[in-house]
Parts: C-alpha cells; sequence; structure tokens
C-alpha cells in the first residue's frame, strides 16, 4: 500500500463506480469516490489522464480506494463538464484528450473538502470477501475448508512482508502526506497480524 509517495515520479482493474453516501454535489451529481481521488490528486499538482493514472498505480491505488484506469477518465470527463476542473492550456502538449493537463477549480476544492467532512466515511464496513465465504462455508467440502484457511494463512503473510517493505519505502520518502502513508500502511499491519492469530483459532472450529 504505497498510498502517497509526493516526490517520487510516476510510474507505469474495474471496479464499481460507487458513489459516496452524503457526498457533495457538484453540478454534473454525486461526486462518487472514483471523482474524489481524481480531485485529491489533481489538487496536488495539474495532470493528464495518463499521468494521473500511472501515478495511482505507483501509488497502488488498489489497496485504499475501488477505482480503475476506465474509471479516471470517466471521472475526468464528468468533472471537466461539471466546471469542477479545466484544462490548463500551458501545459497542453498534445492534442490527445488523454494528454490534456486538467487542474481543479476553486469549486472543486470545496466540493472536495465538504465531501471528506461527511461522517459516513467513519460509520461503513464493507464486506470482506473471506467473511463473506466464511458465512457460507458449511456448504464447502471439510477439505476445501482446510485449504481456504492454508490460502488466507499464506496471503496475510505474504501482504506483511509487502507492507513491511513499503514501509522502509516510506520512511525513506518526503512530503507531506508521509505520516498518513504510515499511518495506513502501520494499521494494514496490525489488521493482517491480528486476523493471522484469528486463523489460528478458527481452522480448527470449522474443519476439525
Amino acid at each position: 500500500m504505497r498510498l502517497v509517495v509526493l516526490v517520487a515520479p510516476a510510474q507505469e482493474r474495474p471496479a464499481s463506480d460507487r458513489q459516496v453516501s452524503g457526498a457533495s454535489r457538484g453540478p454534473g451529481g454525486r461526486l462518487t469516490t472514483p471523482d474524489l481521488v481524481v480531485l485529491s490528486m489533481l489538487a496536488e499538482r495539474p495532470m493528464h489522464g495518463y499521468e494521473l493514472w500511472r501515478e495511482l498505480e505507483y501509488r497502488e491505488v488498489a489497496d485504499w480506494a475501488a477505482i480503475c484506469r476506465a474509471q479516471v477518465y470517466y471521472s475526468l470527463a464528468k468533472l471537466a463538464r461539471s466546471g469542477l476542473i479545466r484544462p490548463q492550456a500551458a501545459r497542453k502538449r498534445s492534442s490527445r484528450p488523454d494528454r490534456v493537463v486538467h487542474a481543479p477549480t476553486a469549486a472543486a476544492r470545496a466540493a472536495l473538502a465538504s465531501a471528506l467532512a461527511r461522517e459516513d466515511w467513519a460509520n461503513q464496513r464493507p464486506p470482506n470477501p473471506f467473511q463473506t465465504w466464511l458465512a457460507l462455508s458449511l456448504r464447502a467440502r471439510k477439505s476445501d475448508r482446510r485449504s481456504l484457511v492454508v490460502a488466507r494463512r499464506s496471503f496475510l503473510l505474504s501482504q506483511v512482508e509487502k507492507e513491511e517493505k513499503t514501509l522502509v519505502a516510506i520512511r525513506l520518502d518526503k512530503g507531506p502526506m508521509i505520516p498518513i502513508a504510515l499511518a495506513m500502511v502501520e494499521l494494514a499491519i496490525r489488521q493482517f497480524r491480528l486476523e493471522l492469530e484469528w486463523l489460528e483459532e478458527l481452522g480448527p472450529r470449522i474443519a476439525p
């Protein structure tokens, strides 16, 4: 989860365009999670669509937001129609639509701030696919239940290893968002480790 590495250069999956409950509405309608991610990125610096997606990939967006490349371009078009972003002519070096550099307007910054002030962000618990499987696992073969628990344990161990490496990389970086990035990665590691402990108790219960 490389959430924010603000001074690093950009480097080179579909998900639902779910609306944020209670998010502020722009002229084009309710702002979705992809809209808010795009606006937040553009608030750092103006970017074109391809550059923005490369930066999101570098920051491992799939670990912290449900957004895919197609949604980035959809959000850019929607936000442009809504007057929440504008092309930055000074940096426009190509006639290609995905190379037009966009910058947020004052209205966009206000809409983003309002959306991020909603209490809904703190009052939701999205379903974990493993928990969904667990709820249905009574219908699975016992051998498969054992296999899935082993697979989950292996996955969690790999994620802990990955995030511990990410922590090292973030600590070597600079930028105002580094403390938030560290906090998010540390939370992920703690959650993975807690689930690993829980799995030790789960196995004998569902596949004795």
